[in-house]
């Protein structure tokens, strides 16, 4: 099968992952989230009680094993899918994600992936896939983004403040963009959408319109 890559980008809460899983369905794409891969290794790093401070900690990387079923992710085979929703593990990820070896382990995982594949994240169209088909940069204000997430978790079960989330969410636009390692930025030859005052629905046709172009 020829592959054909879709890349998805944008900052913490732009609705990446739930756009994407629902375009995936539409028009018979493998999904991965790539930000389901550092939330896991974040989820396991604070299980073991690591400073994520000093990456000489971050030891464990050839112990794990991650891999998706449909919209499950599993860590060894264990099903933590809830897990890595919990805040401490959101307002810990951008900690993992600028270790150089911790990003080494994820570009190893995604590029395993072939076919016809939408994946996103933050650095899809940049660096893990600059040759990608579609790329797409999905952005949002910080205060419609902080509302998504305090409804995500809702739906999981997961009790969240507005305002807290909203300070994370401006302070990891912050720690993504001005990291040293693969930043979050809007490729050249990405289409921006902004989400801010659009549907999922809305933003999901555009989407699929696109992919049918290409």
């Amino acid at each position: 099968m020829e592959d054909f890559i879709v890349a998805i980008d944008g900052p913490a809460g732009s609705g990446k992952s739930s756009i994407s899983k629902i375009v995936a369905k539409r028009c018979n794409l493998n999904h991965v989230d790539t930000g389901a891969m550092f939330r896991t290794i974040t989820l396991e790093a604070l299980n073991r009680n690591i400073n994520l401070d000093d990456e000489n900690e971050i030891n464990f990387l050839d112990e794990i094993d991650i891999k998706f079923d449909g919209a499950k992710v599993l860590l060894n085979g264990k099903d933590v899918s809830v897990d890595i929703r919990q805040d401490i593990v959101s307002n810990n990820a951008s900690k993992i994600a600028k270790i150089q070896k911790v990003r080494d382990k994820v570009l190893e995982l995604e590029k395993n992936f072939h076919g016809r594949i939408i994946m996103d994240g933050r650095d899809i169209g940049t660096v893990v896939y600059p040759n990608a088909n579609l790329k797409i940069f999905l952005t949002a204000s910080a205060e419609q983004r902080a509302l998504r997430r305090v409804k995500q978790n809702d739906e999981l079960g997961i009790k969240s403040d507005y305002n807290a989330i909203l300070e994370e969410i401006k302070q990891r636009d912050i720690n993504d963009s001005t990291r040293k390692i693969a930043p979050l930025k809007c490729a050249e030859d990405a289409i921006k959408i902004d989400t801010t005052s659009l549907s999922i629905e809305e933003v999901c046709n555009k989407i699929v319109n696109l992919i049918n172009e290409r």
